[in-house]
């Protein structure tokens, strides 16, 4: 697995020729009323980009999450991610790819066609393997979006 830990950070040393995509779930967070709401635009992408993480192990690193407060403006949040966004190309992750479950990034063109957005879903109440289907349906569809990107490099 080549995820944000010092013992991938060797392997991806090795490999780093053939890892060019970056995947980074954007997470919002905020306190109260909503919390929990928020909580699940969270944690889907998170299961998410842990499971396409461990499918195409060796082409892609999982970075840790952008965190961004709900009451922060769009201006801020789009600035840090651009910051990101321009340390990857440069350094030779030419395919940043940022996946969430708030709807609040679609349609921005600041993300050109780096946002992958998912609809939440909330897996806590449903059966192990529903779950299971569930994310791999979306998996599925967040995988296509990234090997068109590959292919379309070509």
């Amino acid at each position: 697995m080549m995820k944000w830990r010092s013992k991938d950070l060797d392997m991806y040393i090795q490999a780093s020729e053939y890892v060019d995509t970056a995947i980074v779930p954007l997470i919002p967070i905020t306190w109260g009323s909503q919390m929990k709401n928020h909580i699940l635009k969270g944690e889907f992408p998170l299961i998410l980009t842990e499971e396409i993480e461990r499918q195409l192990k060796g082409r892609v690193f999982l970075f840790p999450a952008v965190t961004y407060l709900v009451s922060e403006s769009d201006e801020d949040v789009l600035k840090r991610i651009t910051v990101l966004t321009d340390e990857l190309e440069n350094g030779g992750m030419p395919y940043p790819v940022f996946i969430t479950s708030d709807a609040r990034w679609t349609g921005m063109e600041e993300f050109g066609d780096r946002l992958v957005n998912i609809p939440p879903v909330p897996l806590e109440h449903m059966d192990e393997e529903y779950q299971r289907e569930i994310v791999s349906e979306q998996v599925k569809h967040i995988l296509q979006i990234v090997t068109k990107k590959w292919q379309n490099a070509f």
